[in-house]
């Protein structure tokens, strides 16, 4: 008996490794959390590929009634299923450590995230900062604005998450993730992000037609980086090697 904590990859169903399809296959109970990220994939194209029903786990679910996962897990083999890595989000710390609470046996089984596939972009992985997030209801955050400053400051790269809203099928774009930062800059004016600041916009990472475009904050505005998700990279100081890799984006 054994709640199976498996990263399930960035896009879609052959994302997950064999270890985590071996996993699930033998779980009774498949739960799949479902609103911190999105697959490119439907939630029945999952279900055929890994041959189990899968229950969507909601917010409310996830961060209220986390016993409904936990709990049969101390009689049955469950997965609980995260896209991108297991602990992308602190949520899903919670419930491990509430399984662990609970004496539940937990195997953790591991994948890519936003957060190391983000280097494909050609920037050095060692040198990103503090990552931060931008949220649609923004009229009086600066958060993100000042973690960007902070790591400017640094020299160090900022990787911004762009905020979604799964049962809405709202996703933040790029567009908008910039917009703010500009917002945030005339209100401030202290050029820590201007419409010259160099950006990295990232859609649909690790899939098929990922689109990559690097340039000034004000060119990437008028760019249509198409279906979600959408992230955005502001580069720090680059190492000669970062700036011939970024070439390639623009």
């Amino acid at each position: 008996m054994t709640l199976y904590m498996i990263g399930i990859g960035l896009w879609d169903e052959k994302d997950i490794t064999v270890k985590g399809l071996e996993a699930v296959k033998k779980c009774k109970h498949v739960f799949l959390e479902s609103y911190t990220s999105k697959l490119g994939i439907s939630t029945e194209k999952l279900e055929k590929f890994y041959g189990k029903k899968i229950v969507l786990a909601d917010r409310e679910m996830v961060e209220k009634q986390a016993e409904k996962i936990i709990a049969p897990a101390k009689s049955e083999d469950v997965a609980f299923l995260v896209i991108g890595d297991v602990f992308g989000a602190t949520t899903h710390t919670d419930i491990f450590l509430r399984a662990k609470e609970e004496k539940v046996n937990i195997k953790v089984i591991h994948n890519a995230s936003v957060l190391n596939a983000v280097g494909v972009v050609g920037l050095e992985l060692y040198k990103f900062g503090k990552t931060t997030s931008i949220p649609f209801d923004n009229a009086n955050v600066e958060t993100p604005y000042n973690v960007l400053k902070e790591n400017s400051k640094a020299g160090i790269h900022t990787l911004l998450l762009l905020d979604i809203r799964s049962e809405e099928d709202k996703f933040m774009t790029v567009n908008q993730g910039i917009e703010f930062l500009l917002s945030v800059e005339k209100k401030r004016k202290e050029k820590a992000f201007t419409e010259d600041t160099l950006c990295v916009g990232v859609a649909r990472l690790g899939s098929p037609d990922q689109k990559i475009v690097a340039g000034k904050a004000k060119s990437l505005l008028s760019i249509d980086f198409g279906a979600p998700l959408h992230c955005i990279i502001v580069p720090g100081k680059l190492h000669f090697v970062e700036e011939e890799a970024l070439e390639q984006w623009k």
